[in-house]
């Protein structure tokens, strides 16, 4: 089931679809707008500019641009959710339904940021909200994708989402976040060795946590 949330720093959430859309295009201006003048020359003006809207619409749901990178960080975590759950029940099974394979879960997990790292306008500085300032590396987006990741895997696993299993996917992520991102410093689309290194260190950890491999 796909979930929809917005970000706590949208000043009003839409209630229209009208008003939906026009969030839809401001955050997608956004997004295309930091790939191509990055975090410090990105202004609410060219937002509205580049979305086709006028400048007030921005202010009914945004306060400044950092709240504007933050609410795409979000939408970016909501994403990644529904692309990792469309891939591990794609086949149509509901989720909860029998036990899944932790390799397959990590797989899904790692293949889809690597897509959207790759792919999704902007994530390249805001992924899911660590990189704004850039070079800032707070812990908090970290914690948030673990407490999603076990929420959203603790059924498929067939595990309990307690603190034992959100802290081994805290550390599967702080892990896969650091070496992703040196791979994606050694080349533009990430450097393949590199990222079969991550792999292989998440499958070594994980199956120790996870199953006593």
């Amino acid at each position: 089931m796909k979930t929809v949330s917005h970000a706590p720093s949208l000043r009003r959430a839409p209630v229209q679809r009208r008003s939906a859309e026009r969030l839809t295009r401001i955050l997608d201006a956004c997004a295309d707008l930091l790939d191509e003048v990055g975090y410090d020359d990105l202004s609410t003006r060219a937002v509205a500019q580049r979305a086709g809207v006028p400048i007030g619409s921005v202010y009914r749901f945004f306060g400044n641009k950092r709240q504007m990178a933050d609410a795409l960080a979000q939408r970016n975590l909501e994403r990644f959710t529904e692309r990792v759950t469309d891939r591990l029940h794609g086949d149509g099974t509901p989720e909860g339904a029998g036990v899944g394979d932790w390799r397959t879960a990590m797989d899904a997990v790692l293949d889809e940021y690597l897509v959207m790292k790759r792919t999704a306008p902007g994530f390249s500085l805001v992924d899911f909200g660590n990189q704004i300032p850039v070079g800032s590396r707070h812990s908090e987006p970290n914690h948030r994708v673990a407490d999603r990741l076990t929420d959203l895997l603790a059924g498929y696993l067939d595990r309990e989402p307690d603190d034992d299993l959100r802290r081994s996917f805290l550390v599967a992520v702080e892990t896969a976040d650091t070496l992703v991102h040196l791979a994606f410093r050694v080349a533009p689309e990430g450097d393949a060795r590199i990222i079969e290194e991550a792999r292989l260190m998440l499958r070594a950890y994980l199956g120790r946590v996870l199953d006593g491999s």
